[in-house]
């Protein structure tokens, strides 16, 4: 019985200490109530498949988010974190992701059309298959 009650205290400070990066139930419900969450905390947030046409997600932390399938026709991203974040078969039109860290961000069969990225970070995108369209995400270097 010792044994046990010891292992649960040196257990308990690694789990209590452990950093704990979720979204915020109460800003992805805001988002999906009203289109718009600026300054919102939705890293890891499951959003896939959802309709944000749009959204307004300026200064957004979207790290980590799961975009897929989801629609973001006209979303405003200005400054949004979206690091790590997957948007595979994402459609993102008439979209602004000025100044967005886009870093590692997947757009694996993406439709990415008249998209302004002017300022954004885009290190280790995943671009196979992607429809790229009056934006410039390019492979393959600096342009000349």
């Amino acid at each position: 019985m010792q044994r046990g009650f010891l292992l649960t205290l040196a257990v308990a400070p690694i789990i209590l200490s452990s950093p704990v990066f979720a979204e915020d139930p109460a800003h992805v419900q805001k988002l999906r109530d009203t289109y718009a969450c600026v300054a919102c905390d939705l890293s890891n947030a499951d959003l896939s498949g959802a309709h944000l046409t749009g959204a307004d997600l300026r200064h957004a932390n979207l790290r980590g988010a799961n975009l897929s399938d989801a629609n973001l026709e006209g979303a405003d991203l200005y400054g949004a974190n979206l690091q790590g974040a997957n948007l595979t078969d994402a459609f993102v039109t008439n979209a602004s992701f000025n100044r967005a860290n886009l870093n590692e961000v997947n757009f694996t069969r993406a439709m990415i059309y008249d998209v302004d990225v002017t300022g954004a970070s885009m290190k280790d995108l995943t671009l196979m298959n992607a429809q790229i369209y009056n934006t410039d995400i390019s492979v393959g270097g600096e342009a000349p």
